[in-house]
C-alpha cells in the first residue's frame, strides 16, 4: 500500500513532467471555417464534405510553403500555426485567391468561401495542441472576416503591413465574448471572390461586430426507434437555419453541434466546448398518428431554463409538420433570447455602443412611458457612439412609433420623417435584416405608401420566410390597404407562433381588422387584451369606444368616450384621423362614424363648446 507522502511525491514528479512539456513560444495563429457549411451539408452532406477535403488538400502546400502547419482540423474548418505572421498573412492570401479560382469553376451552390481570422501572440504548446488567448481571439476574428476574405488583428497587421501587397481596410474595434479587451480588426477581401449569381445581402453567415451571443442547437433526440432519427436530425438542422437568419446573435453550425449526439454531457460541458452563450435542445416522440417535440432554452453556466415548449400534431405531410414545427420553434426561441440579452449586466463600467443598445433594450421590454423615455435615450446614445449600428436604428425607429400610438409621444411631421430616415439607415447598415425592412415597411403603410409597404414587406419575407412579425406587417399592410380577411388571417398566424415580442402589438392591430370588417365583438375582445398590456394606449381606447357605439352599446361607449378623454383631453376626430392613411375611403369613414357616435368631438371648436364636467364625466 503506498503512504500518503509517496502518492503525493509521485503526482509532484507527474506535474512536473508535464510542465516541462509546455512550451510557450510566440506564434501566428490563422483560424477558418466554411461559410454557409451546415446549409451546405443539409442539401448534399457526401458531397459536401468530398469537396471540403478536395479544397482542403489543394491548398496544404500554401501553408507547408510559407513555413506553416495544421494544428487541428474541425468538420468546416481548420487552425494552423506560423512561425511568422507575414508567412501566415501571405499564405492567407494565396488561400483566399486559391479559392476564388477554384469556386469560379463550380456551380453557385457547391462554391465554398472561407473565412480566415489571423492574430499572432504568446500561445501554450502541448502535444502540438496550442492554447491561450491569444489563439482564442484568432477563433474571435474568423467570425468577423467576410466570406471569401480574413479579419486580421491590429497586432498582426501592425507587424505585417509593410510587407504586404494588397491593402487591408480598417474595420474599428470589436468586442468578443471572454475576451477582455476590444480587439482593433483589419479586414480584406480579394476582387472576384463575391458568389456569382447571389445577393450577398442574404448571406446569412456575414459577420456583424456586435454579435456577442453564441446558440448552439444540440440535436433533438428521438424517443422512438431509429425510423424516426431522420425527423428529429431534419428538425434540427430545419431550425440551426431558421435562427441563423436572424442578425441578433450567432448560430452555430450542425457540425458543431452534432459530434455530441447521443452523448450523456451535461450542457454546461458542451457549452464550454462549443463557446455557446445558450443551448437549445429537445425531443421528438410519436405515439400512432400523433407527434409530440418538446424544446427548450437554457443558459448553460447557470443552468437557467429560459424558455420551454410542446408542441403536439398529427402526423401528415412530415415536411410540412417539419417546417411548421420549425417556424413555432424559431418565433417563440428568438424573440427569448433577445429578452435574455437585453437582462445580461453590462460588461464593462465604460459602456460601448453594444452596451448602450442593450440597456436600452432592457428597458424597453418594462414597456412603461419612463423606461420608453430611457430605451430612447440609450439608443440615441448607441448610434451617436456607432452610427454603422444597424438593430439600434430600426428599434429607435419601432420605439418612436409606439411610443405615438401609446400616446407617450407626440405625432408630428418631423418624428414620422425621423423614424423613416431610422429605418432606411438599419436597411442600408444591415441589407440582410427582416426586422429593418419589415419596420421600413410599417412606416411606409402608415404613411400611405403602399406600394413601397408591399416592397419592403415582401423583401422582408424572403430574407426571413420564419419571421413572424414579418408575417404580421404583412397582415397591417393588408390592414391599411383594405383586405381585411387576409390581414386577420396573417395577424393571427403572428399571434398563434410569435406572441412574446413587444415590438409587435397584434392585439391592437387586431381589433381594428375585425372592427373594419364589421365584427365589433371580436373587436373588443381583441382591445381588451391589449388594454392589458397597456391601459392607456390611446389607439386601442379609440377604437374600444367607436366599436361599442357601431355595436349599439350606446351608454359604455359613452364610458369609454369618457375614458379615453380623460387620458387624452386634447383629442379630436379630426386630429386622430390625421394618423390615419388608409387606402379606402370607406374605412376611415366607417371609423370616423364610430368615433362620432361615442362622443369623440369632431375638432377642438366642437369640444371647447361642451361643458367641462361633461367632458371629464
Amino acid at each position: 500500500m503506498e503512504s500518503g507522502y509517496t502518492a503525493h511525491a509521485r503526482w509532484i514528479k507527474r506535474s512536473v513532467k508535464s510542465l516541462k512539456g509546455m512550451e510557450r513560444r510566440l506564434a501566428a495563429i490563422v483560424c477558418a471555417d466554411v461559410a454557409g457549411y451546415s446549409r451546405m451539408m443539409g442539401a448534399d452532406e457526401a458531397g459536401t464534405h468530398a469537396t471540403f477535403k478536395a479544397h482542403r488538400s489543394a491548398i496544404h502546400p500554401i501553408i507547408l510553403n510559407h513555413g506553416g502547419r495544421v494544428v487541428k482540423n474541425t468538420g468546416d474548418g481548420f487552425l494552423l500555426e506560423f512561425p511568422s505572421v507575414v508567412g501566415a498573412t501571405e499564405a492567407a492570401i494565396a488561400m483566399q485567391a486559391l479559392m476564388a479560382e477554384r469556386n469560379h469553376h463550380l456551380p453557385q451552390n457547391r462554391a465554398m468561401h472561407f473565412r480566415l481570422g489571423i492574430h499572432m501572440g504568446d500561445v501554450m504548446a502541448d502535444e502540438d495542441e496550442l492554447f491561450g488567448d491569444d489563439v482564442n481571439i484568432a477563433v474571435r476574428l474568423e467570425s468577423v472576416a467576410a466570406p471569401g476574405g480574413m479579419a486580421v488583428s491590429d497586432k498582426a497587421y501592425t507587424e505585417a503591413s509593410r510587407y504586404l501587397s494588397v491593402p487591408l481596410v480598417d474595420a474599428g474595434n470589436y468586442r468578443f465574448k471572454n475576451i477582455k479587451d476590444p480587439v482593433h480588426v483589419w479586414t480584406w477581401m480579394p476582387s472576384g471572390t463575391e458568389p456569382r449569381g447571389e445577393d450577398r445581402s442574404r448571406a446569412p453567415d456575414l459577420p456583424a461586430p456586435y454579435r456577442t451571443a453564441i446558440v448552439g442547437v444540440l440535436p433533438f433526440a428521438n424517443l422512438n426507434d431509429t425510423t424516426d432519427e431522420y425527423f428529429a436530425d431534419g428538425l434540427t438542422e430545419d431550425l440551426i437555419h431558421a435562427l441563423s437568419l436572424h442578425s441578433f446573435y450567432r448560430v452555430l453550425s450542425r457540425s458543431s453541434t452534432f459530434p455530441f449526439k447521443g452523448k450523456a454531457l451535461s450542457a454546461r460541458l458542451i457549452a464550454r466546448e462549443i463557446d455557446a452563450t445558450y443551448l437549445i435542445q429537445g425531443s421528438v416522440r410519436r405515439s400512432g398518428s400523433k407527434i409530440r417535440v418538446t424544446a427548450e432554452l437554457i443558459a448553460p453556466e447557470n443552468g437557467e431554463q429560459l424558455w420551454t415548449g410542446r408542441y403536439d400534431r398529427d402526423m401528415g405531410d412530415l415536411f410540412a409538420l417539419q417546417d411548421e414545427i420549425t417556424t413555432s420553434l424559431s418565433a417563440a426561441i428568438a424573440p427569448e433570447i433577445y429578452r435574455a440579452e437585453a437582462s445580461a449586466p453590462a460588461r464593462s463600467s465604460d459602456l460601448t455602443a453594444w452596451d448602450r443598445f442593450l440597456r436600452g433594450l432592457s428597458h424597453y421590454y418594462r414597456e412603461t412611458k419612463t423606461d420608453f423615455e430611457t430605451s430612447i435615450e440609450l439608443f440615441k446614445e448607441a448610434i451617436a457612439l456607432d452610427p454603422t449600428l444597424s438593430i439600434a436604428h430600426a428599434y429607435l425607429a419601432t420605439i418612436m412609433v409606439q411610443g405615438v400610438h401609446y400616446g407617450w409621444l407626440k405625432s408630428t411631421r418631423d418624428l414620422w420623417s425621423t423614424a423613416v430616415n431610422l429605418a432606411e439607415s438599419s436597411v442600408r447598415l444591415d441589407p440582410r435584416s427582416s426586422f429593418a425592412y419589415s419596420i421600413l415597411a410599417y412606416l411606409h403603410a402608415m404613411q400611405g405608401r403602399h406600394d413601397a409597404a408591399h416592397e419592403a414587406i415582401e423583401r422582408a419575407i424572403e430574407l426571413n420566410p420564419y419571421d413572424m412579425g414579418a408575417r404580421g406587417v404583412q397582415g397591417i399592410c393588408k390592414l391599411i390597404a383594405g383586405e381585411h380577411r387576409e390581414a386577420i388571417e396573417l395577424l393571427s398566424m403572428a399571434v398563434q407562433r410569435g406572441n412574446s415580442d413587444p415590438r409587435y402589438q397584434w392585439a391592437g392591430s387586431n381589433a381594428f381588422a375585425h372592427y373594419l370588417m364589421g365584427q365589433y365583438d371580436a373587436s373588443l375582445s381583441w382591445a381588451r387584451e391589449a388594454l392589458y398590456l397597456n391601459p392607456n394606449h390611446l389607439q386601442v381606447l379609440a377604437i374600444r369606444a367607436a366599436a361599442l357605439a357601431q355595436s349599439g352599446r350606446t351608454e359604455e361607449a359613452r364610458r369609454a368616450c369618457a375614458t379615453l378623454l380623460s387620458n387624452y383631453p386634447d383629442l379630436t376626430v379630426e386630429r386622430h384621423l390625421r394618423n390615419f392613411h388608409w387606402k379606402k375611403p370607406a374605412d376611415v369613414t366607417h371609423y370616423r362614424d364610430g368615433l362620432l357616435k361615442a362622443g369623440v368631438p369632431f375638432n377642438k371648436a366642437f369640444a371647447e363648446s361642451f361643458p367641462r364636467g361633461a367632458k371629464d364625466s
